[in-house]
């Protein structure tokens, strides 16, 4: 028996995504995610909203991160381990889909590794344009590892950067980014410090991945009128930014409750002040009031932003070959007899 064309699920493989991104041009992919992302934000309201699901071991973490705005629901895997990166293994893996409300049937799944990387870029470089300096044209990007190249470009589509200085504390992350950054428009420069790599740059991104309470901005780096993307904070246990810091700024988060138990501002009193990035974009919320301002977006990501990174993808997947027709979905002739169904089939 072959399913009906309703219980046949798109699937976007990674080779399909990978297609997928090319056939749009990255630079665009990544404007349209921050498009669907601040779409999303700006009716933030309307979404259920809950921290994810984490499990956590010694080795790292794995989440659930769901959401629905009423008439599609969503949700991603994901995982963070750490340690992977020594086994030749991805640090962060993931998978997503979009279901439909009305009836509960599943509307699409695909690979998120990749997609992840584009909308968490997306997502950094939507906030930098709404907070950082408006003449911000040079990025410190503090950790060269997976993120490092689409944080970069991200902030160059959309934030409009010109210069990304690098330093990573493993020489071959770095020479690494630099060597795939070298075909863009970019100007690469290696550091070999992170107070190097902040010389001159208006918008300080942070992305390690140890899952310790670092410091890899300490109070007398960071000087006034900075913009901090704080994206390498992201469970329990992990820091990036001196709590010094974090109280001479402003700061702006994705969703309170999950960002004061994984953010940077785990750091901090439970009551310390922050405000919610969908504020600002509806203006509800002021966001860099000065130029002396030091404005710190502490990001641990968001299951509304991979919603809007599945919307995009179910949007731009129609019409083209770029998927994978999944028959996933048991579909009967009768629907309350799923037993002949199984029955009929050895035959």
């Amino acid at each position: 028996m072959q399913p009906s064309d309703t219980a046949l699920v798109p699937f976007v493989s990674v080779d399909h995504m990978m297609q997928l991104i090319h056939y749009i041009g990255l630079s665009d992919m990544l404007r349209g995610l921050a498009e669907y992302i601040a779409e999303d934000f700006k009716r933030w309201e309307s979404f259920d909203k809950t921290p994810r699901v984490a499990s956590h071991s010694a080795e790292g973490v794995i989440e659930l991160m769901p959401t629905s705005d009423g008439e599609t629901y969503g949700f991603k895997y994901v995982n963070g381990h750490p340690k992977n990166m020594a086994e030749g293994l991805q640090t962060v893996t993931a998978f997503g889909l979009l279901a439909d409300v009305s009836n509960g049937y599943p509307v699409l799944l695909t690979e998120m590794t990749l997609l992840t990387a584009l909308r968490t870029a997306a997502t950094s470089a939507l906030v930098a344009k709404t907070l950082a300096p408006k003449s911000a044209a040079t990025m410190a990007m503090i950790g060269n590892g997976a993120q490092s190249e689409f944080q970069s470009l991200a902030m160059q589509a959309i934030a409009g950067i010109t210069h990304v200085r690098l330093y990573d504390i493993d020489p071959a992350a770095t020479a690494k980014c630099a060597k795939n950054l070298a075909g863009t428009s970019l100007t690469v420069t290696i550091c070999h410090s992170a107070e190097e790599a902040i010389e001159g740059a208006q918008i300080l991104t942070t992305c390690t991945a140890d899952k310790a309470y670092a410091t890899i901005l300490t109070d007398n780096m960071v000087g006034a009128g900075v913009h901090i993307n704080a994206i390498g904070g992201d469970c329990p246990g992990k820091t990036e930014i001196a709590p010094a810091i974090l109280r001479r700024g402003e700061i702006f988060v994705e969703y309170r409750p999950q960002t004061r138990i994984e953010g940077d501002i785990q750091q901090l009193n439970p009551d310390h002040p922050v405000t919610e990035i969908w504020e600002v974009m509806t203006g509800r919320a002021k966001g860099r009031t000065s130029d002396k301002q030091i404005t710190i977006f502490d990001s641990v990501g968001f299951a509304i932003e991979d919603f809007s990174a599945l919307r995009f993808v179910r949007d731009k997947i129609k019409g083209t070959e770029f998927f994978h027709p999944l028959d996933l979905l048991a579909d009967p002739d009768d629907p309350r007899d799923l037993f002949g169904m199984l029955t009929r089939a050895e035959s």
